[in-house]
């Protein structure tokens, strides 16, 4: 978890205890805004319930502006920070198959923990599936290996990809996500559903 653990700042145990700490906290977030709903979840893609959307982009949002200002003030140095590897092929059909997970099983693997931990039975089927398909995949690996890693792009950053700074990208974003958090109320006005 973080930066402590490698520089010896704490011990492993206590980085675990932290881990554990934030992995529950995490978890009453989630069940806190309702996303142990799988309708609640579903309601983005199909416009009746925005608060996915909002609270997603409000995450990314705050950890990105969190490490612009940090390295700003020289706390963070994000050259340090690891960004994943790309690969475009299996990048795109990974969301796709994600995607279609979600919209019909109204879950993301870790909303699907939140709603089972409540006893959500389609939570715990979800969960079933979800293993099913890390065993095929694990098992299956030397058969899409050269698939998963074709078209490698290295750990590109979408500031550098464009050719603006950090900051104008950081503006672009809180305008695009201030815009649509308008869009989304407006939709779900236009488009009100049953409580759930």
């Amino acid at each position: 978890m973080g930066p402590l653990f490698v520089n010896e700042i704490i011990t492993q145990g206590t980085d675990f205890l932290f881990a554990f700490l934030i992995g529950i906290g995490f978890g009453f977030v989630l069940e806190s805004s309702g996303f142990s709903s799988s309708r609640r979840l579903a309601g983005v893609f199909y416009g009746y319930d925005t608060l996915v959307l909002k609270v997603f982009f409000t995450a990314a949002l705050t950890s990105m502006l969190g490490l612009l200002f940090l390295s700003l003030f020289g706390w963070v140095d994000l050259s340090s920070v690891y960004v994943n590897p790309t690969f475009l092929y299996s990048a795109i059909f990974g969301g796709v198959v994600m995607g279609a997970g979600f919209i019909l099983g109204g879950f993301c693997p870790g909303t699907s923990l939140c709603g089972a931990v409540i006893g959500k039975i389609d939570a715990m089927v979800f969960i079933v599936g979800l293993f099913i398909g890390i065993i095929i995949f694990a098992e299956g690996y030397p058969l899409w290996e050269e698939f998963y890693k074709a078209m490698p792009l290295g750990s590109p950053k979408l500031n550098e990809v464009i050719g603006i700074s950090q900051g104008v990208l950081a503006l672009i974003f809180v305008l695009v996500a201030l815009s649509l958090f308008w869009v989304g109320e407006w939709v779900e006005k236009k488009f009100p559903a049953e409580k759930y």
